[in-house]
């Protein structure tokens, strides 16, 4: 079985890229940021401590070994800065524990000696300790109990949401003005479907290439229009021109043939043409429906009053006298006559000879599902898509039969002008059926 594809809009498509590409890009700018940011405060803060460590230094060089003890005590009562005595005893823990302290590390040994050493650490006091000796004496000197730190990655996750917010607001902004043309262009597409060719694209937008398709596609409305109405002309001018003379033909056989029987059959053929014509006409009809509110079972009711002859078909209706859809009242008419035809012609049982026709519904949602279904022979299933297609008969044994073979591509063809769908299959235990979707009616 072939793996479903998940289908997206192009403006999803669209907006899903260009968030992508603009997340990706605020990321890396953060990112950049707090780099460039963290060796400039690191060499700040280094100069900083050295500044105070030789401060210190040469504090305790400018008195003898008597005054050195009093003057580290007296340097150690400020809470933020203290000076004592490095004992070989002295535990310390290294400095360096990340990118940021390990600049601040360099930067102090690059500033103070290479035997310089700096603790995060030392005899269980936190802080940033930096080591140093004097002649042979050696000291410690917290230069302050918190470490130098960067920017908070809270501040940059503030920072890179509110630009991320942004970067989704633009994205779905950009996406929505790069795909409002071919929307536009979608939607009157749909129009000419429909058959409103007065469908008209702004050609004045600033895009070119926008600009080239809608001129392209208001000159195709504009043929297409010019071509609908030259077909509604010449298919009245044909409607007019063969119902003429066939109505002549069937005063002369009404007045100078004498054989019944001759006389009938003229008048049947005669008959058969001006059906065979009324099919190309109902086939060739504008697009344009009006839809309404429409009580379905007052139109069954009324289209089957229309087939009388017990010995040729019975129509049994199903329908709930409250079912309404949305449609039209003629088109949906004359949807029905066109299949009870259908049925009377090709859906008779071999053994009564009579077509015995069944019309049920279903709502599904928003939908009505009209079924009509005969218990004839069926089609071939592999002919069944054929159906609709003008002037095909689903079996070969039927060209005989009078008609144009127009009937269901009739049906299909109103059935969509009524904003609905129209399929057949055959029944699960004989017949074929027709099925009509059509918007249910509030």
């Amino acid at each position: 079985m072939a793996r479903k594809q998940v289908a997206l809009s192009l403006f999803w498509r669209t907006f899903f890229f260009l968030a992508v590409l603009l997340a990706g890009g605020v990321f890396a700018w953060v990112q950049t940021f707090r780099y460039l940011e963290l060796e400039p405060n690191a060499v700040q803060a280094a100069r900083r401590i050295a500044a105070l460590v030789n401060l210190s230094r040469d504090a305790l060089r400018s008195v003898d070994g008597i005054n050195r003890v009093t003057l580290v005590k007296s340097m150690s009562k400020p809470e933020s800065v203290k000076l004592t005595p490095r004992e070989p005893k002295d535990k310390w823990t290294p400095y360096e524990t990340d990118r940021f302290t390990r600049l601040i590390a360099q930067a102090l040994r690059s500033e103070l000696g290479a035997d310089t050493i700096v603790a995060g650490e030392v005899n269980g006091v936190q802080g940033m300790w930096v080591g140093f000796v004097i002649e042979r004496d050696g000291y410690w000197i917290q230069a302050d109990t918190n470490r130098p730190v960067t920017m908070a990655w809270s501040t940059f996750g503030i920072w890179g949401g509110i630009a991320l917010l942004a970067t989704v607001l633009g994205s779905a902004a950009i996406a929505r003005l790069i795909n409002r043309p071919l929307r536009e262009l979608s939607f009157a597409a749909s129009r000419i479907r429909e058959g409103e060719f007065d469908s008209r694209l702004d050609e004045n937008t600033m895009t070119s290439e926008i600009r080239q398709v809608n001129m392209g596609f208001n000159r195709m409305a504009r043929e297409l229009a010019k071509v609908e109405e030259d077909r509604a002309v010449m298919l009245a001018g044909i409607s007019h021109d063969l119902r003429t003379p066939l109505a002549r033909l069937r005063l002369e056989a009404e007045m100078s043939v004498q054989d019944e029987e001759a006389k009938s059959n003229m008048a049947s053929d005669i008959d058969q043409l001006d059906a065979i014509i009324d099919k190309f006409m109902d086939y060739a009809r504008p697009g344009d429906v009006e839809l309404s509110p429409v009580h379905l079972s007052s139109v069954v009711d009324r289209e089957m009053a229309a087939f009388r002859d017990p010995s040729q078909i019975r129509i049994t209706s199903r329908v709930a006298i409250d079912t309404k859809v949305m449609a039209d009242d003629i088109e949906l008419g004359r949807v029905l006559q066109n299949l009870f035809e259908n049925a009377r012609r090709y859906g008779r049982s071999n053994d009564t000879g009579i077509a015995r026709v069944v019309v049920t519904y279903a709502r599904t949602g928003p939908w009505v599902v009209i079924n009509v279904r005969d218990h004839g022979q069926g089609v071939d299933p592999a002919k069944l898509k054929q159906l609709t297609t003008p002037f095909f008969r689903g079996d070969a044994a039927r060209t005989a039969a009078t008609g144009a073979g127009l009937g269901l591509a009739i049906v299909e063809k109103a059935v969509q002008r009524m904003g609905g769908q129209f399929e057949v299959d055959n029944a699960v235990d004989g017949g074929l059926v027709a099925h009509i979707r059509l918007k249910k009616a509030p």
